[in-house]
């Protein structure tokens, strides 16, 4: 990872942090969440970055995925518990990082078991630490407080234009997780904490999108052919929202089948809306850190 590169992601972890920071203030009862969302991605381009992926706001047993989509009206319900995940790319380097707010002081607990194993899981990053340790510091320090951490969700690994780049660190102790952090590598590192059953599943809702294929050759009609070289230009295989492509197809009804025939035949991947098993209550935090060639652990993100 040269000297351009590690720059590269600790501005897009400078940016992240500043729009993080600045949306956390937006949360409260009755606020829109597209509202939330959409200033979050167009001050991360304001500030000379773009969106790496579109702006996930889940509240309460919603763990993960949703982000709103062309005309939703739904808004923050009182006593909340809400995730904001927030990612940003500076030349397809990208900054992943997560935080939750709570407008009710009865999930205090939660909040801070899942951030104390945020901490305890970055103070073990360095070059050769096994991924299953920083799965069992973030296990040990949610289950301390009686929660449980969301085992079938985890930290990963990051790649240029990758958010998902092969590798898993688990939320708990796994002696099958084999990884180790490496040299030269970005990670996603972000634990989920639960009063529920500690697992996710997946809803029918479909927000989100991302590009896994360019070389298919099937027969498009135009208007969806337009769509999917838009996706191409603008987002490679960043994933991306509808909301992201009213401007190429202004019928949203006709988007949002086109984006579910481009999904059949193979050329997007889908991610579903993730709902705590047990309908309890889902905290999340999340930061990056970037891992240099002398060895040195950057947390891009605070």
């Amino acid at each position: 990872m040269d000297e351009d590169v590690v720059k590269k992601y600790i501005e897009a972890g400078r940016i992240a942090r500043i729009v993080r920071d600045e949306a956390v203030k937006l949360i409260e009862a009755g606020r829109r969440l597209i509202d939330v969302c959409e200033y979050v991605e167009n001050r991360t381009r304001e500030l000379g970055a773009a969106p790496a992926f579109p702006c996930n706001i889940s509240v309460n047993e919603i763990a993960a995925h949703y982000s709103p989509l062309v005309g939703d009206e739904s808004t923050i319900p009182e006593n909340a518990v809400v995730k904001l995940d927030i990612g940003v790319h500076v030349d397809g380097y990208i900054a992943d990082t997560a935080v939750t707010v709570s407008l009710d002081d009865k999930w205090t607990p939660l909040l801070e078991a899942v951030e104390e194993a945020l901490s305890r899981a970055i103070e073990l990053v360095k070059p050769g630490v096994k991924f299953a340790e920083v799965g069992k510091a973030i296990e040990n320090a949610i289950t301390s407080r009686g929660f449980k951490p969301i085992t079938n969700l985890g930290g990963h690994s990051l790649a240029r234009y990758t958010i998902h780049a092969g590798e898993s660190i688990p939320n708990a102790y796994d002696v099958l997780a084999r990884g180790r952090f490496s040299v030269g590598k970005a990670y996603a590192i972000e634990p989920f904490g639960t009063n529920g059953a500690g697992l996710v599943y997946e809803g029918e809702l479909i927000t989100i999108y991302a590009l896994v294929r360019t070389s298919l050759r099937r027969r498009l009609d135009p208007r969806t052919r337009r769509v999917l070289e838009a996706i191409k230009e603008r987002f490679k295989t960043l994933p991306f929202s509808e909301r992201w492509l009213v401007d190429v197809e202004q019928d949203v009804d006709v988007l949002r089948k086109s984006l579910r025939k481009l999904a059949r035949m193979g050329y997007l991947v889908q991610y579903p809306v993730l709902i705590e098993k047990g309908r309890g209550i889902v905290a999340q935090f999340e930061h990056t850190v970037v891992i240099t060639s002398s060895g040195e652990v950057i947390v891009t993100t605070r």
